[in-house]
């Protein structure tokens, strides 16, 4: 008996007959040829599927399982954890999840600013002491605990407050030092002050007249260009008043004022008078020479004790190993830069005294010590101040001066300087005014003379004691800032380049060479280790090695 069912290209024939084993099977199911040829076709791209996703999955499952091994305890656990949020739509990436874990973090900064506030910082700091110390703790502990996402934020957030105040904390460390570091003199320049002062008493050349007897009549000559350094730093001065002369188209037309103190008049006049810088004229004078008007020392005294007081309280007060972890870095840099030893030395500050130390001349450049002179210093000589008194570069970004007030250079406008929420900086000053730069400038003493810059300047001294040293930051400038407001004539910025000791750094090496005079304003003085060698090299080249004392204080080793 047979039965035969056909649909379309397949045949079914079922029989009962004839043999049985194999004969039997090969009877029951018989399939055409075009059927093996349609099985051909499909098995061939599904083999070559395989081939590409199963070593990509057997890479990815890899990865996993080696990125993941702090999250997760098992291969399964882990892929789940990894592939389940997006493959399967787990919890973990829904908007309800992200929306827990922004409110828990948000409850935990609130919580810590309230307990911040109301126990002084007692509790926060109290959490981080209790908070995981590393990444691997606190995966370590949220893996073990399994706490809810709130716990999380709140471990979170003491991690990382502890974190942020390890590296604040190493930053005022690293500030510290760095200020212990600007204010120390290298020994060798400690070794060439005690050679020179023996030099002095012992060799009659070191004591020879400055300048000599036939050259006295160009210290008042006006036809002569007059520059004034106040310093007790004699390598310094000896760079600036060297450069200056191999810099100048005319050096014979030159007069250099090298004002000092007591301590320091015997070897720096012992160095300028074995190193003659001829054809130029110079003239070394001590303090302690000077004969000074009564009025003028007790306005001296007073000055000094202001701003002795003002370093009194920003050190001794304000310094003290218990309080520098108060201070956010910009505030710190501000009070280690006001503890200086030039902050309160009487030649910092004698620069407002310029038209009594000098009674006899009508103009003069002045110059820091720690600057070097590029080019010649002739033209801005003979530039007119349109009656104003000093002309220096004022700070502003677009190089026009006082009018470009929303111009200022970053970090250099009056705000920045002075206490504008005190009444008595608001009422007269102008927050968005530029600030000018000090230590290159040129003086109309003549016009000085006929103001009352002098008598303001110490009002506001005054002032500032009496507000508790309130109306300023600390420094030489904000003083001379108000001093000097409405006198100022700009000048072209190509004059004046300063900041090349703060660090970093970072100007082309175009502008330092097109600068008239480059400023080493700043604690990283080139004569200095923290100094910068790239900069210290524009520095060294107007150092005199052929001095025997150079050499044998290996001044530069």
């Amino acid at each position: 008996m047979q039965f035969h069912a056909s649909t379309g290209t397949k045949r079914v024939t079922i029989s009962n007959g004839g043999g049985a084993g194999g004969g039997c099977f090969w009877e029951v199911m018989k399939v055409k040829g075009s059927t093996r040829r349609f099985s051909y076709r499909s098995v061939l791209p599904t083999v070559i599927l395989l081939g590409v996703i199963l070593p990509f999955l057997y890479i990815r499952t890899a990865f996993l399982a080696l990125d993941s091994t702090s999250f997760c305890s098992s291969l399964a656990d882990c892929i789940r954890w990894r592939l389940g949020p997006t493959l399967f739509g787990g919890r973990e990436s829904s908007p309800e999840l992200r929306e827990e874990l922004l409110t828990a973090l948000i409850e935990a900064r609130d919580e810590g600013e309230r307990g911040g506030a109301g126990g002084g910082g007692g509790g926060g700091g109290a959490g981080m002491q209790g908070g995981s110390v590393s990444f691997n703790e606190l995966v370590m502990e949220m893996t073990s605990k399994r706490p809810d996402i709130k716990g999380f934020a709140f471990k979170t957030k003491l991690m990382l407050m502890k974190m942020e105040r390890k590296v604040q904390l190493a930053r005022h460390e690293e500030l510290i030092y760095w200020h212990f570091a600007s204010y120390g003199i290298p020994r060798s320049i400690h070794c060439l002050c005690l050679k020179l002062a023996e030099e002095y008493s012992i060799n009659a050349l070191a004591r020879a007249p400055l300048p000599p007897p036939e050259l006295v009549s160009c210290l008042a000559d006006y036809s002569y260009l007059h520059i004034v350094l106040l310093t007790d730093n004699i390598l310094a001065a000896s760079v600036a008043v060297s450069s200056a002369i191999k810099n100048s188209a005319h050096p014979e037309k030159f007069v250099f004022h090298l004002v000092t103190d007591k301590k320091t008049y015997a070897p720096m006049h012992a160095w300028f008078a074995l190193n003659p810088v001829a054809p130029a004229v110079i003239e070394v004078k001590g303090l302690h020479q000077f004969d000074w008007p009564h009025e003028v020392n007790v306005g001296v005294e007073e000055m000094l004790e202001i701003h002795r007081s003002t370093w009194s309280r920003y050190y001794y007060n304000s310094l003290r190993e218990g309080r520098r972890k108060e201070f956010e870095e910009g505030e710190l840099t501000r009070r280690l830069d006001a503890s200086r030893p030039s902050s309160f030395s009487l030649l910092n500050h004698l620069r407002i005294y310029l038209p009594e130390l000098f009674p006899e001349l009508k103009k003069i450049i002045f110059l820091d010590d720690d600057v070097v002179v590029q080019r010649d210093l002739s033209p801005l000589w003979e530039l007119d101040l349109n009656g104003r008194v000093i002309g220096a570069v004022v700070n502003s970004s677009s190089g026009e001066g006082e009018s470009e007030r929303n111009h200022c250079s970053p970090g250099r406008r009056y705000g920045d300087f002075l206490n504008f929420s005190n009444p008595l900086i608001y009422s007269e000053f102008e927050y968005d005014h530029c600030a000018w730069l000090y230590g290159m400038n040129v003086f109309d003493l003549q016009a000085w003379r006929g103001t009352s810059i002098t008598e303001k300047y110490h009002h506001w001294l005054k002032l500032n004691l009496d507000s508790g040293f309130t109306l300023w930051r600390p420094g030489a400038l904000p003083p001379a800032l108000v001093a000097f407001q409405g006198h100022v004539h700009p000048i072209d910025p190509s004059w004046h380049m300063a900041g090349l000791g703060q660090q970093p750094f970072e100007v082309g090496l175009r502008m330092l060479e097109d600068a008239s005079v480059i400023h080493f304003s700043g604690p990283a003085k080139p004569w200095l280790d923290i100094g910068s060698p790239e900069l210290r090299n524009l520095w060294n080249i107007y150092l005199n090695f052929s001095s025997d004392f150079i050499r044998d204080c290996k001044i530069i080793e």
